[in-house]
């Protein structure tokens, strides 16, 4: 199939998980109803942000894969027959947690996952604290609607997460993501931060021929250490096309449920007449994988 439907919810989340959970399915079931194929939730769609503060509590929200909240996500792609892309807090053992994007097929198995791979540790976003380093490498999952390049949230900001998922066949781009601004940057920084966000993803479009999903939460959920004020989550949830076009954009305020078609028969017309796999210089990048060329 060239021409898809994709869903995508961008939400509010609070503590309460259940209340998370259905506010998503609802949203799901609305998407459905406007003909989505595919739909996109964001990242740790289940809970608060949680990673603002250092503390140990914060692991309970975790739950070995599969557990209750997967159950509730594999029972919805079943019953609506659609392909679903989850993000959850995966209790893998003890000690290991990852930040985990589940994918479920249409008859609610699960089709494949991703373990964020690139992890920050900045001021309100200590990650590093929580999530164990992704070890499942950068595949793309292959479902009924397509070959999916399943990213999360930091990945975006990583051109070679982008192109290896491009590489190995992946027919579109898709970063469940939390990302917002501190409360008190001025104006213009939280402008540049927003913006460049969105520069980043469709440049890696454009490199790569291929359309991106970005889907992020909105809401402002506080500090409960106090340290800072903050984070208001800037949703501005979005679809490129493969040269970089913005096919929809969300707002920065709302919680909205919406469909977007995009065409995957772009991809080789766009790679027709921007044919930058061709011209790669395979024989001269060795040196990419090292921290830095001194």
């Amino acid at each position: 199939m060239s021409k898809l439907k994709v869903g995508i919810v961008q939400q509010t989340c609070s503590t309460d998980k259940q209340a998370n959970i259905d506010k998503s399915i609802a949203g799901i079931r609305q998407c459905v109803s406007e003909g989505a194929e595919l739909v996109v939730l964001q990242e740790l769609h289940c809970g608060i942000y949680f990673c603002q503060a250092e503390e140990v509590e914060m692991f309970d929200w975790a739950e070995t894969l599969p557990g209750p909240s997967y159950q509730q996500f594999s029972a919805i792609a079943k019953e609506l027959k659609i392909v679903l892309v989850t993000s959850l807090f995966e209790k893998r053992a003890p000690g290991i947690y990852h930040n985990t994007a589940v994918v479920f097929e249409k008859d609610g198995t699960e089709a494949g996952r991703y373990r964020k791979m690139h992890i920050p540790d900045d001021p309100a976003y200590y990650e590093k604290f929580y999530f164990t380093p992704g070890d499942m490498g950068f595949e793309p999952i292959q479902t009924s609607v397509g070959k999916l390049g399943v990213l999360v949230c930091w990945d975006q900001w990583y051109p070679e997460a982008a192109r290896l998922m491009a590489m190995a066949g992946a027919e579109m781009l898709i970063y469940p993501t939390a990302i917002g601004y501190e409360s008190s940057d001025a104006e213009a920084e939280k402008s540049r931060q927003r913006g460049a966000w969105m520069i980043s993803q469709r440049g890696h479009a454009v490199a790569n021929g291929l359309p991106v999903i970005s889907v992020n939460r909105v809401g402002i959920e506080p500090d409960w250490s106090g340290v800072t004020k903050g984070i208001e989550f800037w949703g501005t949830s979005f679809v490129a096309g493969p040269q970089g076009e913005i096919l929809w954009e969300a707002d920065q305020q709302s919680e909205l449920n919406q469909v977007i078609e995009i065409d995957k028969a772009r991809t080789e017309e766009v790679r027709r007449i921007w044919p930058f796999f061709r011209d790669r210089r395979i024989d001269a990048y060795g040196d990419i994988t090292k921290r830095y060329r001194d």
